[in-house]
């Protein structure tokens, strides 16, 4: 296979040490990759980008004053 036939994956992966090539996926990734193919809101990265009903907003409030959390 000459370079020109390399696909930017074969390049990228072939330039990838020993170790690096044993990192799997990892769970942010694998739930952001998720979320998109299925259309759900994704709330593996930050905050969503959505309105919150009053009541959850107060509800989190309080799990997180009585130390409720993960």
């Amino acid at each position: 296979m000459t370079a020109p036939d390399l696909s930017m994956a074969q390049i990228s992966r072939r330039m990838l040490s020993a170790k690096a090539e044993q990192f799997t996926e990892s769970v942010i990734r694998e739930m952001t990759r998720l979320a998109l193919k299925h259309g759900a809101v994704n709330l593996s990265q930050g905050f969503p980008d959505l309105c919150r009903a009053r009541g959850n907003q107060e509800a989190a409030r309080k799990a997180i004053s009585d130390d409720i959390n993960q």
